[in-house]
C-alpha cells in the first residue's frame, strides 16, 4: 500500500467515524494495523475506537506495539492514561500523565502560578 492509499483510507476512518459508522471505521483501522503493526497513527484511531467500545487491554496493546509519531503524543498519552485508569492501574495513569507533563514542559516547571 502506498502513501496515498494509506490516507485516503484514514480519512476514509475519520468520516465514518464522524458519522456513527464506528463498526465501519474498526474494520479498516484492525485492517491497517494488521498490515502494518507499527502505523502509529492507525493504532491511536484503532485504540480510541476500542476505548469506547470498552476494551481498554486491547487498546493498550495497540498503542504498546505502535511507533506513535511525535505530532500525536498528546493524543497517545490521552489515550494511554484513560486505558490504564479504566483497567482499574490508577497509580500507572498517575505516572504516565506526569511523564507526560514533564516530556512537554520540563519536570522542574510548574503548570499553576
Amino acid at each position: 500500500m502506498n502513501a496515498d492509499e494509506r490516507q485516503f483510507l484514514l480519512t476514509t476512518v475519520w468520516m465514518f467515524m464522524r458519522h456513527g459508522r464506528r463498526d465501519r471505521a474498526r474494520r479498516i483501522c484492525e485492517a491497517l494495523c494488521e498490515a502494518d503493526p507499527h502505523d502509529g497513527t492507525a493504532a491511536v484511531a484503532l485504540a480510541e475506537l476500542l476505548v469506547s467500545d470498552g476494551e481498554p487491554e486491547k487498546a493498550l496493546n495497540v498503542l504498546n506495539a505502535a511507533d506513535i509519531p511525535a505530532n500525536l503524543a498528546h493524543v497517545e498519552a490521552v489515550l494511554e492514561t484513560r486505558t490504564l485508569r479504566l483497567l482499574g492501574k490508577t497509580a500507572e495513569a498517575n505516572e504516565r500523565w506526569r511523564r507526560h507533563l514533564a516530556e512537554q514542559k520540563g519536570a522542574n516547571r510548574k503548570w499553576i502560578g
